[in-house]
């Protein structure tokens, strides 16, 4: 078991680091925000995952950990894209779909016709 809390605990670090890549790399904030939310969960997860097969007595505590990030982190972070949107914040210019708009008009063409 500690032996696959390595390999977890490594493959979490190096989730956490192409996450920070992604968030450095990308050219909007909603493309960072991405890049920074699935790659910090799955390495958040894995390493404290990982930290919890290597030591058994702290496991039941990082899988509450682990369920508490699960849950929350995309909650969080699309309350935080829809803000952004919302206050006008703009996409990439390269970026032609924005579906977003399209539900909001649509909502609205709803709304006007009840």
């Amino acid at each position: 078991m500690e032996f696959a809390g390595y390999v977890l605990t490594t493959f979490g670090v190096l989730f956490l680091f192409l996450g920070g890549l992604g968030i450095l790399r990308m050219p909007d904030l909603y493309n960072r925000m991405q890049a920074g939310t699935k790659a910090t969960t799955l390495g958040a997860v894995g390493t404290i995952m990982g930290v919890g097969l290597i030591n058994p007595e702290w496991f039941f505590k990082t899988l509450i950990i682990s369920l508490f990030i699960l849950l929350s982190n995309p909650i969080s972070s699309h309350a935080l894209a829809r803000g952004s949107y919302r206050s006008g914040i703009k996409m990439w210019q390269k970026k032609d779909i924005d579906a977003y708009k399209k539900a909001l008009e649509s909502q609205e063409e709803n709304e006007e016709a009840n």
